[in-house]
């Protein structure tokens, strides 16, 4: 399994080409290609509009709202059922790898990946028949990227050809931005960056080919979430939800597959477990996508959620639901700005130029003139507050221009939507309703992080085994040394099958442990949210095996 993501994307690829409003201006041929080899789906939704919490629904399969990782920079403690996705792999016996970003609210213990670094690859695999899971997340789309010096940019985007570079007098601006050239040139540098990602994941696949694996690999690509602009990335609607999502399968699924049903990007964990034939955690709210044969579920979700919370420092809540055709958003501070300060924004250039057109149509006013420099929708952006509910058409319109919550006509789905985000929160819960300080106290009583037990050891004729008393903690055992040098055991190399690297390599511990005689190593447990276990040594001396 190859799991390919991005930062900060709509379906802005070539392939979402009259699916989604100006997808045409991009120039991605490798991503192109690659859903037409597979399945692309039409209607995927980050649980989150920002990174962190929607990459953690990702790797647990669970809505950020209902396990705590709904604030962005936070560090949840999450329930002890919980688990990152490559785990359930490792314990199976892949080859886990991630390169190398990973954000998913909790500090990644090492019993998650083989191998979590700038070098992680399929590639350092013990054995060619070793199955893997191997995930590469860019920052070439990162929203920072767009506000790059122009030396900078250059630099990011060295393999975008003279002719493939968008011209910002031809950008596709969306109704929501204001027609100047600050704003076209972050469009046109937006699909330049795009264009730039898609020469990266074409790397990937040709590796893959090389390596005669693409026949027997799913591969997946996704972003994390919408465009980093304003009235997107940070916002629960269309452009803040919306993502590309596309599968390869070959022999499975068949090529140039549209899917146009309601998914999160949440449903990847559980989809892609079942497609490996191992079971789906019962704890999972996502729902897989398609069986282990390749045959699509119909109709996976009625509806999709997604939340907004803290954004760094500026506290906020907004809940958000979508069908087929509706969004429906509720938020419970109509009082404070979409467009809150933030420290890392306010800087960027889009939102510099949103809040002083706004600020010279307040100098216009003063002098008794009407403002013209902003459109009513364009003015609610940056407005100093906001309706408590929003509700658009999003199939008759897609750039989400006119709330429908007063119309009459749409009584009925806004009761609809109502009721299926009330009742979702009452099924999953809803973290973000209680306060956070409240959580950090519950978490970390007095402030202090819980310490994971240290793992009981005990000798059986299979070999050296371990279990821990916190509940929910994995095991891990490693022979390399604390000091970080590896210890020289080629034997034990033999009976891994996984090759020595640079620093300690911790092994997920599944089951009893034989190694050679006169082996020394180190066992420790960890909780996700927890501070993990203190390290118990271990010498192995003939058939026993002692604490030192």
């Amino acid at each position: 399994m190859l799991w390919i993501s991005t930062h900060d994307i709509n379906p802005d690829l070539g392939c979402y080409e009259g699916v989604w409003p100006g997808a045409e201006y991009a120039v991605t041929p490798n991503l192109d290609r690659l859903a037409a080899e597979g399945a692309r789906y039409d209607n995927a939704f980050a649980s989150a509009p920002v990174c962190a919490p929607a990459r953690s629904a990702i790797m647990t399969g669970c809505f950020p709202t209902a396990i705590g990782t709904m604030h962005m920079r936070t560090k949840a403690v999450l329930p002890p059922e919980v688990h990152l996705l490559p785990e359930y792999f490792r314990q199976a016996g892949y080859y886990c790898t991630n390169n190398a970003f990973t954000d998913f609210q909790v500090v990644t213990p090492p019993t998650v990946f083989d191998d979590c670094s700038s070098t992680a690859h399929w590639r350092n695999r013990p054995t060619p028949e070793t199955p893997f899971f191997a995930a590469f997340h860019g920052m070439a789309t990162h929203e920072s990227r767009i506000y790059l010096d122009e030396e900078a940019f250059t630099d990011t985007t060295r393999n975008v050809k003279k002719e493939d570079r968008h011209d910002p007098g031809q950008a596709p601006l969306p109704p929501c931005y204001p027609d100047t050239l600050v704003f076209r040139r972050a469009w046109a540098r937006y699909a330049d960056l795009i264009t730039e990602m898609d020469h990266w994941v074409g790397n990937l696949l040709e590796q893959l080919d090389d390596d005669g694996l693409a026949e027997n690999t799913i591969v997946v690509f996704w972003s994390d979430h919408g465009v980093g602009m304003p009235r997107a990335k940070r916002w629960p609607n269309e452009a803040g939800l919306r993502e590309p999502l596309i599968v390869r399968w070959p022999g499975t699924i068949p090529p140039g597959t549209v899917r146009p049903e309601l998914v999160h990007t949440m449903d990847l964990a559980p989809t892609m477990l079942t497609a490996s034939r191992l079971p789906v955690p019962a704890h999972m709210h996502g729902v897989p996508l398609f069986d282990h044969d390749g045959t699509f579920v119909e109709e996976p979700n009625q509806f999709v959620f997604a939340g907004r919370d803290r954004m760094d420092e500026a506290e906020d809540t907004s809940r958000s639901v979508r069908d087929r055709r509706y969004r429906y958003i509720r938020h419970y501070h109509p009082d404070r700005s979409a467009m809150e300060h933030l420290k890392y924004t306010d800087h960027l250039a889009t939102w510099e130029e949103f809040r002083s057109l706004a600020s010279q149509e307040a100098e216009q006013l003063e002098h008794g003139l009407t403002p013209d420099l902003l459109t009513d929708l364009q003015r609610s952006v940056v407005a100093a507050n906001r309706p408590s509910e929003e509700l658009y058409d999003v199939i008759a319109d897609p750039y989400e221009t006119t709330n429908l919550v007063a119309d009459q006509e749409h009584t009925h789905p806004l009761q609809r939507l109502r009721s299926a985000l009330a009742h979702w929160q009452e099924q999953y819960g809803d973290l973000g309703m209680v306060p956070e300080r409240e959580l950090m106290n519950q978490w970390r009583p007095a402030g202090r992080s819980q310490q994971t037990d240290a793992p009981e050891l005990m000798l059986t004729a299979d070999g050296l085994r371990a279990v821990c008393a916190t509940e929910g903690a994995s095991i891990g055992w490693t022979v390399d040394h604390p000091g970080g040098q590896v210890t020289p055991l080629a034997p034990l190399e033999e009976i891994t099958g996984a090759p020595q690297q640079d620093g300690r390599r911790w092994q997920l511990y599944t089951g009893p442990v034989r190694l050679p005689e006169g082996t020394k190593l180190w066992v420790r447990a960890w909780r996700l949210g927890f501070e993990p276990s203190v390290e118990v040594p271990v010498i192995f001396s003939g058939q026993a095996a002692s604490a030192t």
